[in-house]
């Protein structure tokens, strides 16, 4: 299992509650279209204003290939488009990550 880990840092036109909104309307829905997508989690944080980012998303593929495929794909391609309509891609960082999970509690 890997997943992309994004960063995000929203556009400066924006209001940190309308970044979110749209990130939770317009956005989510692209991801879940992505081609072998596993699972998606959103992060924000408790306190916006002393944050460097404004929230973080993971996207879990099974490989890199797949990963790789689905940006490749339309879906991936309308995706990566639309997170330029709310988030600063530049002040944003991506960061690619296998998982290991060490232990939970129930």
């Amino acid at each position: 299992m890997v997943k992309m880990v994004v960063l995000l840092v929203r556009k400066e036109s924006l209001s940190y509650e309308e970044f979110l909104t749209y990130w939770e309307e317009e956005h989510v829905p692209l991801v879940e279209a992505l081609p072998g997508v596993e699972r998606y989690v959103t992060s924000h944080p408790t306190d916006p204003a002393k944050s460097a980012y404004d929230g973080v998303a993971e996207v879990y593929f099974e490989d890199m290939e797949t990963l790789g495929a689905a940006f490749e794909s339309e879906a991936g391609e309308a995706l990566l488009a639309d997170a330029e309509a709310f988030s600063d891609q530049e002040a944003g960082e991506v960061l690619y990550m296998s998982e290991e999970t060490r232990f939970t509690t129930e």
